[in-house]
Formats: structure tokens, C-alpha cells, sequence
């Protein structure tokens, strides 16, 4: 058994305090580079002040041949580029690959002080993140970080929902989850090629009209809705993150050229509670931009909600709804969100009424 009081006590000798709680910076979308292209890499300065994440990819889309040439890659990102406010992370190779270990090692011990959440792929159980949480320890250490590297997880196989909630609280690192939709959708034998969204073939019909002799009329037009195959998992992921005070993401959208259906799937994922999705495609940056920051009639009203309720107590009613403590609660995070992104985005500022 380990006592309560450990789990945030260091797991090695030197290695820096585990946070008590996690950070939430504005994380509207993770963008994903891959850092064994040089051109790519070349082009980071430049991406990286206009997304909240991003993310040197060494792991799927990378060919084995590439795998090495993508570690030194995202070495060399991280030793010479400024990232300012903007998150930088990594996705590492899996932690039953020939590159996994080597990935974290290697990574860690050159530019730890800059990286801010490795991404760890087919999470299954809190087993995976025992083993990287004491590995990133040690690491630590050896490297002399004065700060613990965050660790985001991707659900992508049937037995990482299951153990979801294990996995969420299995380390005081645990910075949030993604979803990983292709390769669950393969673990789980789903009957889909695409990567996240709907599917036609997933669908509800609307009931037959009556014939003339009062019998259902089965072969008249009837409207269908196209379905959401990832309503149950992203729901649960986000029970899961917010239980234990970590943030769920929404993975990639595969259709980059669809942004429309993109933006429909990140807006699902938005209301269901989610903090974010990946961008995969610059098209995809506008669009987790629009998705994931507060509109602006929220935040007008969140604003007059917290100058009338003046101390944040009791209860009054504004625009014939009853606000309360719990209310100005809710609309400060809005508030302060909107506030964060606005130093980040002098346009998003003025829509929200912060510029000047």
C-alpha cells in the first residue's frame, strides 16, 4: 500500500517536487509537426506564437528508418527555438517499442528544461504510468530539472477506456488525456477507416409515414442523422480528466481538407467538456481557434455576472435568471480564460472587449 502523503513525494533522489495541481494555460488546440523534416522544423519560429501547443511528433507518421533522425530533430527545436507562452511537447514512441525508451532518455537529459507534457500513445492501464513517472524521475535527477515534466496520455485500445479513470489518477503528472480514435477504432474490430467523426452508415431514421391502408410504409422517404461514433468515449474521458483534476483533449481529425465536418467534430467535443483538440493541418489551427475560445456573448455576460454579484456571495437575478455564488464561479473561469487568450491573440482581445 502507499500512503497518501507519498504520492507527492518525489520518485528519486533530487528529482523536483510533483505538482498538486495542474496548470490550465490556454490549450485550445495541439499542433503537431514532425521534426525529422527539416524544412518543417525550419518553419517552428514562425508557428509557434499562433498555437497554444506544439508538438514535435516522433511516433505514428514517422518510418522506422526516420525514428532517430526525428529525436535529434526535436533535440535541436528544443535547444534553439524560443517557445514564449506557447507549450512545447512530444509525442514519444510507445512504451513497447524498440524507440520508447530511448526517446524519453535522450529527450529528457537534452532538453528537459524546456519541454513542458510528453505525450505517452496506447495508454492501457496505470501500469504505463508508474513506469514513465518513475523513469521521468530519475531523468529529472540526472538532468537537474528544478520542475516535473507533465505526462499526457492517448486513449487508443479498449482496455485504456476501461481502465480510464485508474489511468487519470495514477500520478500527480497526469496532465490530461487524449482520444486516439483510429487506433481504437482498430483495437475495438469498429467497421470504420476514417480518422474521427461521424460515419454515414451510423444512423438513426426517422419513422415510416403511414400507407393507405394504415400500414407503415417502410420504403417511403425518410430523413437519417448521421451519428457521433465517439459520444460514449469522449464522455466517459471527460468524467474521467475532470474527476481527478486533469484535462481531456480531443484527438485528430483526419480529413484535413473537410474543415467544416472538423469543426463540427471539435465543437462536439467542446460541449461535451472537453479543453482542446489536435491540429494536424495550419487549416485546422483556425479552426480549434474559433471552437475552443469562449464566445464572446458568454464572456460579455460572464463579466456583468461578476460585477453584480460584488463579493461572490449570495444570490441575485440578472436578465431574469437567478445567478449565485455558484454561477460567478463558472463565469470567472470564462473570464479568465478569455483574459489569457487575449494576451496571446490582440484579435481575439477586441472582439471580447479587452483591447485598447
Amino acid at each position: 500500500m502507499r500512503p497518501p502523503k507519498d504520492f507527492f513525494r518525489p520518485l528519486a533522489v533530487g528529482a523536483p517536487e510533483p505538482v498538486r495541481e495542474i496548470p490550465f494555460r490556454p490549450s485550445r488546440m495541439i499542433h503537431f509537426f514532425p521534426p525529422s523534416n527539416e524544412k518543417m522544423r525550419s518553419k517552428v519560429p514562425d508557428i509557434a506564437p499562433t498555437v497554444d501547443i506544439l508538438l514535435g511528433n516522433l511516433e505514428d507518421g514517422v518510418p522506422a528508418t526516420d525514428k532517430e533522425a526525428a529525436r535529434a530533430g526535436l533535440i535541436e527545436v528544443g535547444k534553439t527555438v524560443d517557445f514564449g507562452d506557447t507549450q512545447f511537447w512530444t509525442r514519444v514512441n510507445s512504451l513497447d517499442s524498440p524507440w520508447g525508451l530511448d526517446d524519453l532518455t535522450e529527450v529528457v537529459l537534452e532538453i528537459g528544461h524546456t519541454l513542458d507534457v510528453v505525450m505517452i500513445p496506447k495508454v492501457e492501464g496505470p501500469e504505463d504510468i508508474h513506469y514513465v513517472d518513475r523513469l521521468l524521475a530519475q531523468l529529472e535527477a540526472k538532468a537537474g530539472l528544478d520542475r516535473p515534466i507533465l505526462v499526457h496520455a492517448i486513449l487508443e485500445t479498449a482496455r485504456g477506456v476501461s481502465n480510464v479513470e485508474a489511468i487519470c489518477g495514477a500520478s500527480p503528472r497526469m496532465q490530461g488525456l487524449s482520444l486516439g480514435p483510429a487506433d481504437l477504432a482498430a483495437n475495438r474490430r469498429m467497421k470504420t477507416t476514417r480518422v474521427g467523426g461521424g460515419h454515414p452508415g451510423y444512423l438513426v431514421r426517422q419513422d415510416p409515414p403511414a400507407s393507405e391502408d394504415g400500414s407503415p410504409d417502410i420504403h417511403a422517404h425518410r430523413d437519417i442523422f448521421q451519428q457521433d461514433l465517439w459520444h460514449y468515449t469522449i464522455a466517459r474521458m471527460v468524467d474521467a480528466c475532470v474527476a481527478h483534476g486533469i484535462l481531456p483533449f480531443y484527438g485528430p481529425f483526419g480529413d484535413i481538407n473537410d474543415v467544416v465536418a472538423c469543426e463540427d467534430q471539435f465543437r462536439n467535443a467542446y460541449l461535451l467538456g472537453c479543453v482542446g483538440a489536435w491540429s494536424l493541418h495550419p487549416k485546422q489551427i483556425g479552426v480549434a481557434k474559433k471552437v475552443f475560445s469562449p464566445d464572446p456573448a458568454e464572456v460579455a455576460h460572464a463579466t456583468r455576472v461578476i460585477e453584480a454579484m460584488g463579493d461572490g456571495t449570495g444570490a441575485i437575478m440578472l436578465d431574469g435568471k437567478m445567478e449565485d455564488d455558484a454561477s460567478v464561479k463558472q463565469c470567472q473561469v470564462v473570464v479568465a480564460l478569455a483574459k489569457q487568450l487575449s494576451e496571446r491573440d490582440p484579435d481575439l482581445a477586441a472582439t471580447y472587449g479587452f483591447g485598447g
